[in-house]
């Protein structure tokens, strides 16, 4: 699998994870500008932006140890735009879905919540 399929298939192992944890999803690759947003998803009156983080192996580090603060600050100014459409959200929860595949199975799943770098 190249670069996109790993990504690709992660998030739809992170969007059935969330569905099975009672998540409702809103959007997928969500996008504004030169910004995106993996999944944008609601439980209990808040939503959530979600960052999802695929890796075949762990020879550079674990999933989510790759996530900087440079990714952090571009996930939240693309949610700041989508709030700006979407002004009936009070609660907002940043959140990390870190998956590592073995053999295109999935191996890990590490859900970080409320996460601010």
């Amino acid at each position: 699998m190249n670069s996109k399929q790993i990504g690709d298939k992660g998030e739809t192992i992170a969007v059935n994870y969330l569905i099975d944890k009672g998540f409702n999803i809103v959007e997928r690759n969500w996008r504004f500008k030169h910004l995106e947003i993996d999944i944008i998803a609601y439980i209990n009156k808040t939503l959530h932006f979600i960052e999802v983080k695929t890796r075949t192996n762990e020879l550079f580090g674990k999933p989510e140890e790759s996530i900087d603060e440079i990714k952090m600050n571009r996930l939240k100014k693309a949610a700041e735009a989508y709030l700006q459409i979407h002004s009936e959200w009070l609660l907002i929860q940043f959140d990390v879905v870190a998956i590592t595949l073995h053999k295109n199975e999935t191996l890990e799943i590490f859900f970080i919540e409320d996460v601010f770098f």
